[in-house]
């Protein structure tokens, strides 16, 4: 007996799904057992409809008839953002449909009401393609490492951002020159203001952190850094020193509560995340029976994360009569860590004038702070034109270097504000 799909969207990702299960039928069904049918297209916008040329589908423009359809049991929401997905979603699960959705933004944001949506009405929620797209993440932490005691994720989620700073890294661009490439390719959002600013990446973590560690956690709680601050001579700066510039999301175990933050990140050459180039994803997981486990792909794109979704629809599908697993589990309050308690190493680069005294004066603020200097870079400048001095510490508590920071940014020598950049400490 044939399982109906109903698509709310038919975009990018709407409409990669809507190719592939016409497509992929067959395929889906010889190795899963599993017969999805296209029931309905619920799409705004003709054109989309006309481009997909869909027949014996039913199609409209109202995503409240798709729900309310008896040809529909599983409902996929991919039309992303807060409102109308929240109340479609809502109104699916409340119908006792099972829902797919790949919306991140609003599960970082709306997820334990959703999860109490879908519990109340013993409906499944899914949302494998919120993550990395194609990189079957969430499954592997909920199935394959369920006997695990997750202690830390490192990840690269965002494709524009890893695109962005692979051509600053390899093609010696400054970050608009790299943006601007990333735009014509299609790899970035018009306007990219999410990706480039962090929050894409951040509304991921959210995920992975509540899911890892049980536990509900405010987005506003995350420390969010994106990208825009980085020029070429901190990518060339870091590769002399062992290092690529990565956005990653940082979730870490701690005594005292979670680390959960997106920033940029110097990470070692000899880490495997830093080869990942381009538009890919990856995720490093350490937990404590596995170890450590690394998970890479196509982190976005019509077609993986088609891919994604469709794997959640065959999961719903064969959970039909079935008790579903909640989407999240709460079963404990866990608070997350300010930045300020945060340990690490830290690339400094400072702006100041080519004045005899200048390194003296900024190491002995730091170290009245207990910041210690592992080893730094100055460059010789002719004239009396800011030169840079790069500085790598030891490890040190981040409110510390902070205040250093303060009282360094005031010398009359200091140019420009210090930039900072924190390194993987695993």
């Amino acid at each position: 007996m044939p399982i109906g799909v109903g698509v709310i969207g038919a975009g990018v990702v709407g409409g990669g799904v809507i190719q592939t299960l016409l497509t992929h039928r067959h395929v889906i069904k010889t190795r899963s057992g599993v017969d999805l049918a296209l029931a309905h297209v619920a799409e705004l916008d003709p054109a989309r409809l006309a481009e997909l040329g869909l027949t014996g589908v039913t199609v409209s423009n109202d995503a409240a008839r798709l729900i309310q359809d008896p040809n529909v049991q599983i409902v996929c929401e991919l039309i992303g953002g807060l409102e109308p997905a929240r109340t479609f979603i809502l109104d699916a699960l409340k119908a006792g449909k099972h829902v797919v959705t790949a919306n991140k933004m609003l599960l970082a944001h709306h997820a334990p009401e959703l999860c109490k949506a879908a519990i109340d009405n013993r409906a499944g929620l899914h949302y494998e393609a919120s993550v990395a797209g194609g990189i079957p993440i969430i499954r592997s932490i909920r199935e394959g490492l369920a006997a695990d005691r997750i202690k830390a994720i490192f990840g690269i989620l965002n494709g524009t951002c890893n695109y962005i700073l692979s051509r600053m890294t390899e093609d010696g661009h400054e970050f608009e020159q790299a943006l601007s490439q990333a735009t014509a390719l299609g790899f970035a959002e018009t306007p990219p203001d999410l990706d480039i600013a962090g929050h894409d990446t951040a509304h991921k973590c959210q995920i992975l952190t509540s899911l890892c560690f049980t536990t509900e956690v405010d987005y506003d709680a995350l420390y969010v850094e994106g990208i825009t601050k980085i020029t070429h001579a901190d990518v060339a700066y870091a590769h002399d020193m062992g290092y690529a510039i990565k956005l990653l999301a940082i979730i870490q175990d701690r005594e005292d509560g979670i680390e959960a933050r997106v920033h940029p990140t110097l990470v070692p050459h000899w880490h495997q995340l830093a080869a990942v180039r381009n538009e890919f994803n990856a995720v490093y997981v350490e937990s404590d029976v596995a170890d450590a486990t690394l998970y890479y792909g196509r982190g976005a794109g019509r077609f993986p994360t088609a891919s994604a979704v469709l794997a959640d629809a065959i999961d719903a599908a064969r959970g039909m009569g079935a008790a579903p697993a909640p989407p999240f589990v709460y079963a404990k309050r866990r608070p997350v860590l300010d930045i300020g308690a945060v340990v690490s190493r830290y690339y400094l680069r400072l702006t100041t004038l080519d004045k005899p005294g200048v390194l003296g004066k900024v190491c002995t603020i730091l170290g009245n702070y207990g910041v210690s200097i592992a080893s730094f870079i100055q460059q010789e400048v002719r004239g009396d034109k800011p030169v840079p001095v790069v500085l790598m510490t030891h490890e040190t508590r981040e409110c510390d270097l902070r205040k250093a920071l303060v009282e360094i940014d005031q010398l009359d020598f200091i140019r420009e504000p210090t930039h900072v950049i924190r390194v993987l400490q695993e």
